[in-house]
């Protein structure tokens, strides 16, 4: 019986590491701390991907209200609990391994905010959307970490947050075609991981260290991003004594033409100015946002 899409079946062309960074920490929001890996002066966009955010953050600093239009983010907690409210009356609490895949679409102005004592720790990944979306309704999937896939197999342990590893798939639907795992290695496992060839990929290394693309290369540790090149998977191994864990994402390229103003992704610089008239007056997707404050009561300056 042929092994299923996901699991250790073999690589034909192992994807290696072309680029690696480390993400320091900044400041961001109100009194938050993040370290973006995607987003940055080096690396501005890694088609589909906009920005990716290890966040820390503890009361009261968060991020207040603000807006986005043109794309999603992947909010993925990993310590503690995050309070979700939006302008359309959406709200609710993120605690820890839980997911929200937000479609800001058209537009969204929300904040989040800590919901628990200490600090909160997560990911956010901002995913861009093609022109025929961008302009959709809004729309939430939340997993509670409970409901999230999961599957273990020869000391590797993933957490399926969108598409397929070890014959598990994820009930996310994702509009610009991604996958995004959590992977927890043993000591002494060995992951190979297919990916689509056409499709852009990245590790991100959360805990312990790693070897990636080839037995040979160096260990990689926590807080650093890895550019994958081209190929049909990834392969991976723990040759350390501790637990490694990190996540593996990818997507595939829109190939569009793109233009961000902060929060706003859009294909032409008409569009971002249209998107700046309609926030700043309260139209075209953005009409709530002229009366409501979330309980925060802050608002970030853009």
């Amino acid at each position: 019986m042929p092994e299923k899409e996901g699991s250790c079946v073999g690589l034909n062309e192992p994807r290696l590491v072309v680029r690696k960074f480390l993400a320091r920490p900044h400041p961001e929001g109100v009194g938050a701390v993040v370290r973006r890996s995607i987003g940055r002066f080096e690396l501005r966009y890694f088609d589909p991907f906009l920005v990716l955010d290890e966040f820390s953050v503890t009361a009261p600093a968060g991020f207040p209200d603000h807006p986005h239009r043109g794309f999603e983010t992947v909010t993925y907690m990993l310590q503690g609990a995050v309070k979700h409210e939006d302008f359309d009356g959406h709200r609710g609490t993120i605690g820890a391994g839980d997911l929200q895949w937000m479609t800001a679409g058209r537009g969204i102005v929300h904040s989040e905010m800590p919901a628990a004592q200490g600090t909160q720790k997560g990911l956010q990944l901002w995913i861009n959307l093609s022109s025929k979306y961008k302009m959709i309704e809004p729309r939430y999937q939340e997993i509670s970490s409970k409901d999230i896939a999961e599957a273990t197999k020869d000391g590797i342990k993933v957490r399926v947050i969108a598409g397929e590893a070890l014959g598990t798939k994820s009930a996310v639907y994702t509009r610009t075609p991604t996958m995004y795992l959590d992977f927890t290695l043993e000591p002494g496992a060995h992951l190979q991981q297919p990916i689509p060839e056409s499709w852009n990929a990245f590790v991100y290394v959360l805990e312990g260290e790693g070897i990636f693309g080839r037995l040979k290369s160096s260990p990689v540790n926590a807080h650093h991003l890895l550019l994958l090149g081209s190929g049909d998977g990834l392969e991976a191994w723990n040759k350390s004594s501790k637990l490694l864990r990190f996540i593996l994402v990818g997507g595939e390229p829109l190939c569009e033409p793109l233009v961000q103003f902060g929060p706003f992704v859009m294909n032409t610089q008409e569009e971002i100015d249209r998107t700046i008239d309609d926030f700043e007056n309260y139209t075209n997707g953005f009409e709530k946002a002229r009366h409501w404050r979330s309980e925060s009561g802050l608002t970030l300056d853009f």
